[in-house]
Order: structure tokens, then sequence, then C-alpha cells
């Protein structure tokens, strides 16, 4: 254990670690309500490929000496809206279409960062660094972060519809295509913001974990989006300050506390089910 809580002051508690605590609990609110959805759709992975593609921009920002977000964002919402609609219309399905353009577009921020000789100056953008976040990063993440939150909430019912029965939600007038593509950008979004907490390595983790945790002992929509959203946070706050004490990765000791707690939220799924698993 390191001596972090003997260094605490004023200063650092205001203009470092409190941005931090509101940057990541913004960012990890909308990725466990994103997280329903796209876990239901069967399209968990998009946020793993997106932070590749992230990766991928963020890389050559750095080497133009760009605002990073400034450049990942529209560019991931441009992937992002590329994969909608290359797994519409194309023989590439879900995940396959993922996989292709994500990799590809992490080599490409790969080639071009250790070309530039700045592999150690995006690193943090792998694994993530939230300390090291700037003002006017944590400003950003805070603002798009609401918006993400009050258009999931203004179009939940929208969300609902197209998540359980497409079919359905055509049938009754909802333009099923646009809250897709809708789903995705503020998807595209969350992951940009993720990143710089997490790292493109571990992002999908904030979108996969609180959502299938939460399935374990909730069986309505609403309830799993309540719990899944509260589960990312304890799980943010606890490994972040677990990674504060014992000096570890930040991103990683956050996806350490949601694996314990889906663990225990197994366990009592099944024992609620009588040694059942639940869906």
């Amino acid at each position: 254990m390191n001596d972090f809580y003997s260094m605490l002051t004023p200063e650092f508690l205001t203009v470092i670690l409190l941005p931090a605590l509101i940057g990541g609990i913004a960012v990890t609110l909308c990725s466990s309500l994103l997280g329903v959805s796209l876990v239901l759709k069967r399209y968990s992975m998009i946020g793993d490929g997106l932070s590749h593609v992230g990766f991928g921009a963020l890389s050559v920002a750095a080497v133009m000496n760009l605002a990073p977000l400034k450049v990942a964002i529209p560019v991931v919402i441009l992937a992002a809206v590329f994969l909608l609609r290359l797994s519409e219309h194309s023989q590439l399905k879900g995940d396959s279409a993922i996989a292709i353009f994500s990799t590809s577009a992490l080599a490409i921020g790969v080639l071009v960062s250790s070309k530039a000789g700045l592999t150690n100056d995006v690193s943090h953008y792998m694994f993530g660094s939230i300390l090291a976040m700037s003002r006017e990063d944590v400003l950003l993440s805070v603002v798009l972060s609401l918006l993400v939150i009050a258009a999931y909430m203004l179009l939940y019912h929208k969300i609902y519809a197209i998540t359980f029965d497409e079919d359905f939600a055509k049938a009754t007038g909802t333009n099923v295509r646009f809250y897709n593509l809708l789903l995705a950008v503020l998807t595209a979004v969350t992951v940009v913001l993720g990143m710089m907490m997490m790292g493109a390595l571990l992002i999908s983790s904030l979108i996969i974990f609180p959502s299938v945790t939460a399935m374990r002992v909730c069986r309505s929509f609403r309830s799993v989006v309540i719990c899944a959203a509260l589960v990312s946070v304890v799980c943010f706050l606890f490994g972040f300050f677990l990674s504060l004490t014992f000096d570890t990765a930040p991103g990683a000791s956050v996806v350490v506390a949601n694996l314990v707690v889906f663990l225990l939220f197994t366990l009592i799924g099944r024992l609620r089910s009588g040694g059942k698993a639940t869906a």
C-alpha cells in the first residue's frame, strides 16, 4: 500500500481527484445505460471495436498535434455509422464486421505512433490514465455524458422498443433505422470518453459487465437498467479508490471490481432460482 492518502491536499482534491471522479461516474453511467440495449441486441462488442478505431484516431491526432477528443469523437461516430450500415447491407454481419474494421484501425494507430516515435505518448490511450486527463477533457467528458444520459432518458421508450422487437416497433410507426443509428452514435461518444479512463483494451468492460451483472438478479428491462447504473457507479468508485490505495492501474482495478460483483450476483441469482442459472 502506498502513502497516497497522506498526500491529499485541497489543491489535489479540487484540481485532479474530484474532476476525475465526476468524469468517471458520468462515463460509467452512460456505458451502463447503453450497455443494456447493446447486450440484449447481441451487439455488445461494438464498444471494443469502436475503442480500437478511437485509438487509431487518437494516435493520428497526437502525431498531428491536434486535440485528441475533438478528432476522435467525429471519427468514431463515423465508424459507428459505417459499421451499422455494413452489418445491415453486407454479408459481413455483427462481430465479423467489427473485428475487421477495428483491428485495421488499431494497426494503423500503432503504425502511425511508432513511426512518429510517440509510442509512449499514446500508450495511456491503450491502458487508460484517468488522473492524467486535462481539465478541458474532463469538462468535455461531463458535458457530453450528460447529453448522452439526457437523450437516453428522453428516448427511453423508443430504445426499449427497438431493443426487444424491431418488427413490432416498425409496425407501430417507429423509425427503427434512426434509433439504431442514434444508439450507435451515443455509444461512439461514450466509448471515446471512456477510453481516457479505461483505455482501448478495457473500455468494453464498462458496457458489458454492469448489464450482464444486473441480468443475474433482475427480470424487467427497467430494473436491469437501474441496477446496471448502480452497479457501474459502485464498481467504478471501489476500483478507483482501490487503485489509489494500492497503486494499481485504475482501469484494471475497475474491471476486477466489476468481475467480483458479477460473480456475487451470479451466486445470488442461482440461490434465488434454486441452483438454476438465470438468464
